[in-house]
């Protein structure tokens, strides 16, 4: 399966950004989806996922202003953005892991076996 990150631009601080996440190659409908991001000098750092089941997990910092969702007829995952801040830039990757990860798996960047390439995400004060 290859992943197709995309959406990523330059916002102003209280903007919004939809980032798509699509799948070849195969279905995805049955993976759990994850998005993580990275920012200069720091650890990739998970940001949200979404399982088979719709249930959706994320990281403190962005609950209540990102959402994970996804559309199995076009077999892709987005990331809905909104209230962003400065702090939110890096470059946002989407990734594919087992339905099977036990909700305290789920941010730890090692337990995805593929990832796509990232999405560059800058928020300006």
């Amino acid at each position: 399966v290859q992943l197709q990150a995309s959406g990523g631009g330059l916002v102003q601080a209280g903007g919004s950004l939809r980032l798509s996440c699509t799948a070849s190659g195969r279905s995805i409908s049955t993976d759990t989806i994850s998005w993580f991001r990275q920012a200069p000098g720091k650890e990739r750092e998970f940001v949200g996922a979404i399982r088979r089941g719709a249930s959706t997990f994320y990281s403190g910092s962005v609950k209540g202003r990102f959402t994970v969702s996804r559309d199995r007829a076009k077999n892709t995952a987005y990331l809905q953005m909104i209230s962003l801040k400065p702090e939110d830039t890096a470059v946002y990757y989407c990734a594919l892991g087992s339905d099977r990860l036990i909700a305290s798996s789920l941010f730890l960047a090692n337990n995805y076996d593929s990832w796509g390439k990232g999405t560059q995400v800058t928020v300006s004060s």
